[in-house]
């Protein structure tokens, strides 16, 4: 089990990275909400990883904190809940804002998410709130407003690339193809880079 990783970031294209720990280089997919906390490639950084091997291919996770990571695992139980609809509904709201949902009863939020219909959502909230009972979160935590935004002094893409970055990056999330071009489309403005345009087209679907 490959747990923690520490080393230089090499390349960042949301959600994935590639880490170079003692000269081999690891890819790893994070929700978004991690994605931005990380800092610029050619910089050291730790992320907490989770493993997953299947027939056809072994994955890593990523996240920036063990709290996350410990949600992630906790979702990836729950009935037709699978790594790839757990890292979409971790980079669509925080793991703070996810356990408010489930401890009231908020499906209507939940069902914002791609991949996440009516009765997921349901199954969410019933499955998870025994789990989540003792969870920490902070009073008063929103849970409509989505992502929750950094600092917006990450990576730039190339202007002319910053829009297709961030449409397959949502793709990537879950996101149709149309849904995420339509997004980026309405949230553009000049200079804005793909990590921007990633959060403003989140925060207008959701």
């Amino acid at each position: 089990m490959i747990g923690r990783l520490r080393g230089i970031l090499l390349e960042k294209q949301a959600p994935d990275l590639l880490i170079e720990v003692a000269g081999v280089g690891y890819e790893v997919q994070l929700p978004l909400t991690s994605f931005y906390q990380l800092p610029a490639t050619g910089v050291e950084a730790t992320i907490y990883t989770h493993f997953v091997v299947r027939e056809d291919a072994q994955l890593l996770y990523g996240f920036v904190n063990q709290a996350e990571r410990a949600l992630f695992r906790q979702l990836i139980k729950a009935n037709g809940v699978g790594p790839k609809l757990a890292l979409t509904i971790l980079s669509g709201m925080t793991a703070q804002q996810f356990v408010r949902c489930v401890q009231s009863d908020d499906v209507s939020t939940l069902v914002k998410l791609p991949g996440v219909g009516k009765k997921t959502a349901e199954r969410l909230v019933v499955e998870m709130r025994d789990r989540l009972k003792d969870w920490g979160i902070a009073p008063n935590t929103p849970v409509t407003d989505g992502l929750v935004l950094q600092d917006d002094d990450a990576i730039i893409s190339p202007e002319q690339s910053a829009e297709q970055d961030a449409a397959s990056a949502l793709v990537s999330l879950g996101y149709s193809q149309l849904q995420a071009d339509k997004a980026v489309q309405k949230v553009k403005q000049s200079g804005m880079s793909s990590e921007q345009l990633i959060k403003a087209a989140l925060r207008s679907m959701m």
